[in-house]
């Protein structure tokens, strides 16, 4: 029995513009066998949510580059659950604080906010990709 491919939903948060990460990710992802969903750059917290119902999307993976993802993520894991989304994988990565902060303590921060995973800025796709194989259970 062939696997249902497991929908992503990607974007870059907030005002952040950057682009070039999210398209790596993007091409990466699809090419890894998932079905993606790329909302882009500039996008809100209501546009992932509302982007993840309307796809029954399986994960959420919030990039951000220019260093205010920590404000930017703030509360999406309560709004999820709000909207019906209490099991959706969340997961962030990229520049997602301001200046050099040992990412341990970031992660720690991330997952206090209720993120499943948080990545540094440079993880090459792989990394992310195991992840998610992982996490939503999928075969290889």
């Amino acid at each position: 029995m062939e696997q249902k491919k497991k929908t992503l939903v990607i974007g870059v948060i907030g005002a952040d513009v950057h682009a070039v990460g999210n398209q790596i990710l993007y091409h990466a992802f699809s090419d890894a066998g998932f079905n993606v969903i790329n909302l882009g750059v500039m996008v809100s917290q209501e546009e992932f949510i509302a982007a993840a119902i309307e796809t029954n999307a399986d994960a959420i993976i919030v990039s951000s580059l220019y260093g205010q993802g920590e404000l930017d993520c703030r509360g999406l894991r309560e709004k999820c659950d709000e909207a019906g989304l209490e099991n959706i994988l969340l997961y962030v990565g990229g520049n997602i604080v301001i200046g050099k902060q040992p990412f341990d303590e970031v992660e720690k921060r991330f997952k206090a906010m209720g993120f499943d995973r948080s990545f540094p800025p440079g993880t090459p796709p792989e990394v992310d990709i195991e992840a998610l194989k992982e996490d939503l259970h999928v075969e290889d």
